[in-house]
């Protein structure tokens, strides 16, 4: 996977570049010495590294709106970055770009409890935005899980989800409105503190667009009344495509949780290492949380509980106290820092119909023994969006390629059976050449006008999402 070689004249911009950001940014806000700018080379996907030609980090609008306009009149590339955390490349410089991070823009501008939402500048990190409003009994449902570290802009970037979207839905659905500054400078409003706004639906739009539209400084979120209450039950089974199966019945009974998630062999096995969350060893668990009254609960569980034990679980226990519950939760939400004690591994990110999780979770074992490299399967079960973790060793040679190779045939998989290549991940540097794979060529001819329409220089998040060759040719 190749990212496209620094132009020999842009090193020459360098000195006016930087003279220009500085009538427009303190000095501190400017990153431009090589050794300052490696800790910009990559995000979560660390396979691949590249220093950017400089990086930026604003504390407004209004200096976002400036560097922008400053790059787009110099042809100089742009990479919009949250915290980094983005697992498929979404924040991989090019030799020639500038990064534009946004940790800085952090203020909470506005809370209205009666119109239940919460305006920020989207620096802010995930779990922060429930922080400012927990404590007067509301909080923000999408919870992905990096959410101590990940950034509201990625979050929108990305249209992240988490454990919870099964029923309170990903980023797009508890998102109202933007600020968003476009590449020459220009800063738009689109939606605002309400729903549905007239017209077409650019928050659509933006959202999940991965930075190649703009860059978003302010965001409008939905908030909620916590709960009365919520519970989860752990299931354990002899099989990957028995909880499989299980998951598929649940959503069949019309139960609606606000949770399902799954765990095979490895991934319980390094996670209950790592965070004793009291997890059974066995090949496949399922985490299914509830909420509500004592007796709505009760009332789920029954339901979720009967048919569980239809798949002949070998344990199934219901979380009997807070500390509990916290204790699994704490389990899942390691998961993948307990996997990354134990091995290298690439995550990956495709969505698939829940009926196909049998299907699909055999794909991945045979897969498995094709390539001769382990897996390990943590995942939103609800929603089907699945994570496996290919395990690989990154100082023997041939073995990322192997783990790409065996990557990329998992996706098409997901497309095969009518799921599509990302869930939450974006597409970034990992999909970008299998996105000819799930759209026909008019599918991506509308995705690249849209792109020409907001940034027709195609200066923003380059070298990301569509494949190189369009890009290129796109580009002229």
């Amino acid at each position: 996977m190749e990212m496209p070689k620094v132009d020999p004249f842009t090193l020459a911009k360098k000195d006016r570049l930087i003279a220009r950001l500085s009538e427009v940014l303190p000095e501190d806000a400017i990153i431009h010495a090589v050794e300052e700018t490696r800790a910009y080379e990559c995000d979560a996907l660390t396979a691949y590294k590249c220093p950017p030609l400089a990086a930026v980090l604003p504390r407004s609008t209004l200096e976002v709106s400036a560097v922008l306009k400053i790059c787009h009149e110099m042809d100089i590339p742009v990479v919009p970055r949250g915290s980094g955390t983005s697992l498929a490349g979404g924040a991989l410089p090019t030799a020639d770009s500038v990064i534009l991070g946004v940790a800085r823009l952090t203020d909470v501008l506005e809370v209205d409890y009666d119109d239940r939402i919460i305006r920020l500048q989207t620096g802010r990190t995930n779990l922060s935005v429930t922080g400012a409003v927990e404590a007067d009994g509301f909080f923000y449902a999408p919870d992905p899980s990096s959410q101590l570290a990940c950034a509201i802009a990625g979050n929108i970037g990305m249209n992240s989800g988490g454990a919870h979207c099964l029923k309170y839905g990903v980023t797009t659905n508890n998102l109202l409105g933007v600020t968003l500054v476009q590449m020459d400078g220009t800063v738009v409003e689109i939606g605002g503190a309400h729903m549905d706004s007239a017209g077409m639906d650019l928050l659509g739009v933006v959202c999940g667009s991965e930075g190649q539209l703009g860059v978003v400084t302010e965001a409008t979120l939905r908030i909620l009344p916590k709960p009365e209450g919520a519970r989860p039950v752990l299931m354990a089974f002899d099989d990957n495509e028995t909880a499989g199966a299980c998951v598929a019945d649940i959503i069949k009974a019309g139960v609606l949780p606000v949770a399902i998630e799954f765990m095979d062999r490895p991934v319980i096995r390094a996670t209950e290492a790592f965070a004793k969350a009291g997890y059974p060893d066995a090949e496949a668990l399922l985490i299914v949380e509830v909420e509500g009254s004592e007796d709505e609960i009760d009332e789920q569980l029954e339901v979720i509980e009967k048919i569980a034990r239809s798949h002949n679980p070998v344990e199934l226990r219901r979380s009997t106290s807070e500390a509990e519950s916290a204790a699994i939760w704490l389990g899942r939400k390691s998961a993948f820092g307990a996997m990354g004690q134990i091995n290298d591994y690439m995550c990956l990110d495709g969505t698939i119909p829940v009926s196909e999780l049998p299907v699909v979770l055999r794909g991945i074992g045979e897969l498995s023994k094709k390539y001769g490299l382990d897996v390990g399967n943590v995942f939103h079960a609800g929603d089907g969006n699945m994570h496996p973790l290919i395990l690989f060793d990154a100082n023997k040679p041939g073995d990322l390629e192997l783990c790409e190779e065996m990557g990329a045939e998992i996706l098409k998989l997901c497309v095969e059976v009518g799921g599509c290549l990302t869930g939450e991940h974006g597409v970034g540097v990992e999909k970008r050449d299998l996105m000819h794979h799930q759209f026909n060529p008019g599918d991506m001819e509308a995705q690249l006008r849209i792109k020409d329409v907001f940034d027709p220089k195609w200066l923003l998040n380059p070298a990301k999402v569509f494949p190189l060759d369009v890009t290129a040719a796109r580009r002229g």
